[in-house]
């Protein structure tokens, strides 16, 4: 399997067959900025189904490494990922949470592979998170490509408009 770079939109993933999309979430509920934003634009769902999951709990705990599968059409999951401490830095610490993201991309591992699906995502935790991608690539690359599980990550397109 390859861990392969393009150029577009993480939220219109390319290929044929099953997709889930993956995305960085932060431990207090919040959604409004970054990725987020784009993923809501296109579906309801997954916005919807991670406050739900706040508010009220589900199947697992709402907590870093934890992750929530939600079909946003056939075909196509979106993958809201806890891996971030809060939005802001504390004491020079950013919010991103390396083992965090380790943890729920091996859960993704676990639902991706008996769907065949591939993974699509932005450079997850190297946002608004303020991870650095130059650690956060390996994770991707040990938890899910070395397990056979393509991955695709889209950098939008820059001076667009």
């Amino acid at each position: 399997m390859s861990l392969s770079y393009v150029t577009g939109d993480a939220t219109a993933p390319i290929g044929a067959g099953t997709k889930i999309i993956v995305h960085v979430c932060n431990d207090m509920g919040g959604w409004g900025r970054g990725f987020v934003v784009a993923v809501s634009k296109r579906w309801p769902q997954p916005e919807e189904r991670y406050r739900q999951w706040f508010r009220e709990g589900g199947p697992q705990p709402f907590e870093l490494g934890q992750v929530q599968f939600v079909e946003a059409q056939p075909d196509l999951w979106v993958a809201n990922l806890i891996g971030q401490h809060g939005i802001r830095s504390e004491g020079g610490r950013p919010p991103v949470r390396y083992d965090a993201i380790r943890t729920g991309l091996a859960s993704v591992r676990d639902f991706a592979r008996p769907r065949s699906a591939s993974v699509h995502m932005p450079r997850i935790g190297a946002g608004l998170a303020g991870g650095r991608w130059d650690e956060i690539a390996p994770i991707v690359t040990t938890e899910l490509v070395d397990h056979d599980v393509s991955v695709t990550v889209y950098d939008l397109k820059v001076g667009v408009g």
